[in-house]
């Protein structure tokens, strides 16, 4: 009873503290800053890790709204991005896998309206700077998906030293290669060619100073950012005075992903100011997420979360994740229920207060009025983590407390209730196998609706897919 009346009380406080949404205000801006392989712990603000240094991030965090059950749509950065950019699972269509890099020529589906054109159409200013990975070919292209202004790179990864990936680009050019390595193909603004002199990261925040100057000049029209920072993703390098504030941890790897972290965050800090000496601070939407769980072979941590990058296990897809506007919600405020990047979509839309376009489909919600209510945008309702491995699928199944998961390393399903136990180290599975058997059965009616694969990467032998090992794709949904 205590536990109850407190939780009511902490409830009350929420909602007495949080302003309805300024739905009457002006339309504001909207910054996406998207990292890449950062970890649950690889934020200060979430208070795991006390070498992590993000005193930027951790401001806007703490006086902004936290999503403590922050989630991506896949575990892997292409399919991650896709569901961001059209608000559905990227397995509704066929893009469940990261592009191939074998010189395909393909990419997301140009009959997905992206958020960044359905935004475009209702006058907002739109750009794109840093990692694409979501197609390379014209077609696929930032600025035929809607993007006003684009600078970056298309693939999936990229070298951060100009002075190394430009003389490695002309050498293979010079020798006739036709399909270049991702990490070293140069830069782009809009559709041209362009020679980068700065870490990678510097020049983002860079341009990302620059574009939000210009906006400043004409408030009358908000703008879209989606500023997609390709660290702490390897390759692992980092500038040496960023490296010196980390001198005392003494695993390499380690080390130069905390000094990637810091160099993102200090590139926040400018983002901010920009922000704050142009007037546009107060309402613009920062939205800050990481496109999966870090990696940790190359560094990340993702503690107390089970396992990482690629894993449907909390450390693959629960990131961080953080909602700041001055103007339309009350921070200093933490939203426990469970929150997608599906649900960006719709939200942005309610933000530019346009309607969904016509015949486009949903898989997210709206959550702002949630936040404001504190309460959540799908109970009783389930979001779906899976990814393909060695002829079947691992599985996650998120509603409201509980979580499902069956992977190839569980030995069949376990039930979680990772509200209070985000570690996943108690299974619930049978005290509960009613709850357990729905929520199978929900995410079997849910995969078999989805859309074949249309293009497959690179993986660890074994993990390809195989037509003939498919009839075990039924057995994932089996209760053992």
């Amino acid at each position: 009873m205590k536990k109850q009346a407190i939780k009511l009380l902490a409830a009350l406080s929420f909602l007495s503290a949080v302003p309805a949404v300024a739905v009457e205000a002006e339309r504001p801006n909207i910054l996406v800053i998207i990292t890449d392989d950062q970890g649950y712990a690889d934020v200060g603000y979430h208070g795991f890790d006390s070498d992590v240094k993000t005193p930027n991030l951790d401001t806007l965090a703490n006086e902004g709204v936290r999503f403590s059950s922050g989630y991506v749509a896949h575990p892997f950065c292409g399919p991650s991005r896709t569901a961001l950019m059209t608000g559905r699972y990227p397995h509704k269509i066929g893009a469940d896998f990261n592009l191939p890099v074998d010189g395909s020529s393909t990419g997301i589906d140009t009959h997905e309206m992206f958020i960044s054109k359905a935004l475009q159409q209702v006058g907002y200013h739109t750009g794109a700077i840093g990692k694409w990975h979501l197609g390379e070919e014209k077609p696929y292209q930032p600025n035929s998906r809607g993007f006003d202004e684009f600078y970056g790179f298309l693939g999936g990864g990229h070298k951060f030293f100009p002075q190394q990936y430009r003389a490695q680009y002309e050498k293979a050019k010079a020798s006739g290669v036709k399909r270049f390595n991702d990490y070293i193909t140069p830069l782009m603004r809009n559709t041209e060619e362009v020679r980068e002199t700065e870490y990678l990261t510097d020049a983002f925040t860079r341009e990302a100073v620059d574009f939000i100057d210009r906006a400043g000049e004409n408030k009358q029209q908000p703008f879209f950012l989606y500023l997609a920072y390709n660290a702490p993703h390897v390759p692992l390098e980092a500038k040496e005075e960023d490296l010196a504030l980390f001198s005392h941890v003494k695993d390499k790897k380690r080390r130069t992903y905390l000094a990637m972290v810091y160099a993102v965050d200090r590139g926040i800090a400018s983002v901010v100011d920009t922000l704050k000496k142009t007037g546009q601070y107060d309402n613009t939407l920062i939205v800050f997420v990481s496109d999966n769980g870090g990696k940790r072979k190359w560094g990340g941590v993702n503690l107390p979360l089970q396992e990482g990058k690629g894993s449907a296990r909390e450390g693959g897809h629960r990131v961080p994740m953080f909602f700041h506007w001055p103007n339309g919600l009350k921070g200093g405020k933490q939203y426990d229920a469970p929150v997608s990047t599906l649900d960006y979509y719709p939200t942005f839309l309610a933000l530019a207060k346009s309607d969904v376009p016509s015949g486009k489909v949903l898989d997210g919600k709206n959550i702002l009025p949630h936040i404001v209510d504190n309460t959540s945008a799908r109970e009783g309702e389930s979001l779906f983590i899976m990814r393909h491995r060695k002829g079947a699928h691992d599985v996650s199944i998120r509603r409201d407390n509980f979580k499902a998961v069956r992977t190839t390393t569980t030995n069949g399903w376990k039930l979680f209730n990772v509200a209070d136990d985000i570690g996943e180290t108690e299974d619930l599975s049978k005290q509960f196998p009613q709850l357990l058997a729905d929520m199978v059965k929900d995410a079997g009616y849910w995969a078999w609706s989805n859309k074949p694969p249309q293009w497959f990467h690179i993986h660890k032998e074994g993990d390809e897919w195989r037509s003939e090992d498919m009839p075990r794709y039924g057995e994932t949904f089996d209760l053992d």
